[in-house]
């Protein structure tokens, strides 16, 4: 599939789930190619006449908002925020995600667990049987970096995964520093069996600030597919359930 194709279908998403927002709604405002999409047809929707407030879970996201004219807060202005919408990297059959490629994972989960709901946008490439083809990225200090590094490695191979740990590179071959300014360490997995146990022990870490896992956020998946729009929906304490 040709690079145009996939962002149309991007778009695609975003469209669809740009139908859930209501007048009046608080909004988190994610971060990565899709998200941007949205924040694009939301800044249309605005100019006609929708009223919402939103909350950017990056500062290139907060930049594009405020061209488009979207009304911006924070979440110490309103802490709780109706709807999240945002993309990902992998999507399980569980609604399980790994997010953060784009270097913004701290935000995007603090931003989500303060939504009463959380839609993700993607294409249809990104749906996986099993997390960890994307490499997971985890958020750590730059202190003590080498012991924050062999305890990783060592909650990995607790959960049976031998990976390729590597400091994600910026600008001039420094490392990537996310807007907390914090590094980022990509673990490239492959293949992670126990989700849920691997973000207990990552989360159990001193060093890690955060990581790309996120673990029963998601309320819906909405995947641009060729043949048309899929839904994965999670039920009230049940597992996801799809539909056209």
């Amino acid at each position: 599939m040709s690079a145009v194709d996939l962002e149309s279908l991007k778009r695609e998403a975003a469209a669809r789930a740009l139908e859930d927002v209501q007048d009046g709604m608080t909004l988190g405002l994610g971060t990565g190619s899709t998200a941007k999409h949205f924040v694009d047809l939301l800044g249309e929707r605005v100019r006609v006449g929708l009223h919402v407030i939103g909350v950017p879970t990056s500062e290139v996201t907060r930049k594009q908002a405020t061209e488009r004219g979207i009304r911006l807060a924070t979440l110490d202005d309103v802490p709780e925020l109706d709807l999240t919408i945002d993309g990902a990297d992998e999507v399980d059959p569980r609604l399980d995600l790994i997010k953060g490629g784009g270097g913004a994972l701290l935000r995007e989960k603090i931003v989500a667990r303060a939504s009463k709901q959380m839609t993700v946008i993607a294409d249809g490439t990104k749906l996986v049987e099993t997390l960890g083809r994307y490499p997971l990225p985890i958020e750590v200090n730059s202190f003590g970096l080498a012991a924050t590094r062999k305890a990783i490695a060592a909650a990995l191979s607790d959960c049976g995964i031998k990976a390729e740990l590597a400091v994600r590179a910026g600008a001039d071959s420094r490392p990537f520093v996310t807007d907390g300014g914090h590094w980022i360490i990509d673990a490239r997995c492959q293949r992670i069996a126990e989700v849920s146990r691997l973000a207990a022990l990552l989360n159990a870490i001193p060093g890690v600030v955060e990581h790309g896992l996120f673990v029963g956020m998601a309320t819906k998946v909405i995947l641009a597919e060729a043949t048309g729009i899929r839904v994965l929906q999670r039920p009230a304490g049940s597992s996801a359930t799809a539909s056209g």
